[in-house]
């Protein structure tokens, strides 16, 4: 699984030809959630509350970076690293 970004010690990383809808996974620590990247709500899953903000605050300002990403995924090419949180 291809590592897009790593932030804060939280680490996004998207599967190649993985099933809809577009999501991609946050990890931090022992905890992993799927994150919708239309909704950018949570499919799966759970972050603590502060590593959440952060995930979704990164994910609101790279919305379309991650949804190309995912296009690449999907025809089994790898992802573009995405800056990390600021």
């Amino acid at each position: 699984m291809p590592t897009i970004s790593v932030f804060y010690g939280i680490v996004i990383q998207m599967f190649w030809n993985d099933h809809g809808p577009p999501h991609f996974h946050a990890l931090y620590a022992e905890h992993e959630a799927l994150i919708d990247l239309r909704e950018l709500r949570v499919l799966r899953g759970s972050l603590p509350r502060r590593a959440m903000a952060l995930v979704l605050e990164w994910a609101a300002e790279h919305r379309d970076e991650l949804m190309e990403d995912w296009e690449l995924c999907r025809r089994l090419q790898p992802p573009n690293p995405i800056p990390p949180l600021r």
